[in-house]
């Protein structure tokens, strides 16, 4: 599906797309902000997934559900799933061995099998496993779905794992040319000895290269479209996750990943100016106040949303429904 349908209700100012990312530092409240947007767009009509992407699998705890590798309603018109990097490398790296099998020679697959097993724990391979399975996730769930919400790991990661596409495609297909040229050349051998020549169309390995390829050139496609996906960046008005959501901005736009709105959370509220308002909160709402003030003149060209810091943190579906979501631009107009 991934389409727009009816809605039921007034919406909160989240991007509406198909495919939304939630992310940010570690303890910004990422999580819960996207089960906030993930239920908010199931109570308008939009059949919902929501995919922890996180290590830390706390979404089954914000939204107090046991959650597996597999879709599980949570709510009427929303479902949710954890997926575990760890085992989604290991499944890859048993993937690729299979396929290995029955293209390398016997006498070479010890050898071959410990390189793989080397590969399973150099750096990327847990990312590039991961976003194999974000791309079937796409591919399988999104005909089930009119929007698939992604609760990523901290920024450092996600934006490695979204650099994917770009790199893997020119590297699958690196292997590709190689691929075909080992089968021409032994087509040739063949052909000089008399014996059959190898079929390249029916080459099992050289097909998983493509399909491979292809995939990745889609989820590209998906991930730099900005009418159907949309990257939104949680912050807390404090210094260093406001300079690191700095830094992602400017990253994801080197990668053409559309920015959709920063969420600035827990944001002190308003209180009366008195002399019964404590002096440390008075003091703490100062410093946020300028922190505001950066966010807006240097995130101000996405539309920043805040949400107020609640009496109690906002665990299981209706407390995340009653979360509110304000749009700043629309404040000042008021």
């Amino acid at each position: 599906m991934l389409n727009d349908t009816g809605s039921q209700r007034a919406p909160l100012p989240f991007p509406d797309r198909p495919v939304l990312f939630f992310g940010g530092k570690g303890g910004v409240g990422k999580t819960t902000m996207a089960a906030v947007a993930a239920l908010d767009m199931a109570s308008r009509g939009r059949r919902t997934l929501l995919v922890s992407t996180d290590p830390a699998h706390s979404t089954g705890d914000v939204l107090q559900a046991r959650l597996g590798d597999r879709p599980r309603q949570v709510a009427e018109g929303c479902w949710a799933m954890e997926v575990d990097p760890e085992r989604e490398a290991d499944r890859y790296i048993e993937a690729v061995k299979s396929r290995v099998e029955s293209a390398a020679p016997p006498r070479l697959l010890g050898e071959v099998y410990r390189q793989i097993d080397i590969a399973r724990v150099s750096p990327g391979a847990v990312e590039s496993a991961l976003f194999d399975r974000f791309t079937r996730i796409l591919e399988d769930e999104g005909e089930a779905y009119d929007r698939i919400v992604f609760d990523t790991a901290p920024t450092g990661q996600t934006l490695r794992l979204l650099s994917l596409p770009e790199l893997m495609t020119t590297w699958i297909g690196g292997l590709i040319k190689r691929r075909r040229k080992v089968g021409a050349l032994s087509q040739m051998w063949k052909n000089v000895a008399g014996s059959e020549a190898a079929d390249l169309d029916n080459d099992a390995l050289l097909g998983a290269l493509e399909e491979r390829r292809d995939r990745f050139q889609e989820a590209r496609r998906i991930l730099t479209d900005p009418r159907r996906t949309a990257f939104v960046f949680v912050v807390i008005p404090e210094r260093l996750p406001i300079w690191e959501t700095e830094k992602a901005v400017e990253a994801l736009s080197k990668h053409d990943v559309p920015v959709g709105a920063i969420v600035v959370n827990l944001v002190l509220p308003e209180r009366d100016g008195g002399a019964g308002v404590d002096p440390l909160f008075a003091a703490r709402r100062e410093r946020q106040a300028a922190y505001l003030a950066r966010i807006s003149q240097s995130l101000g060209d996405w539309p920043v949303l805040r949400v107020d810091l609640q009496d109690a943190d906002p665990v299981g579906v209706d407390a995340l429904r009653r979360v509110p979501v304000f749009d700043t631009a629309e404040e000042v107009v008021r």
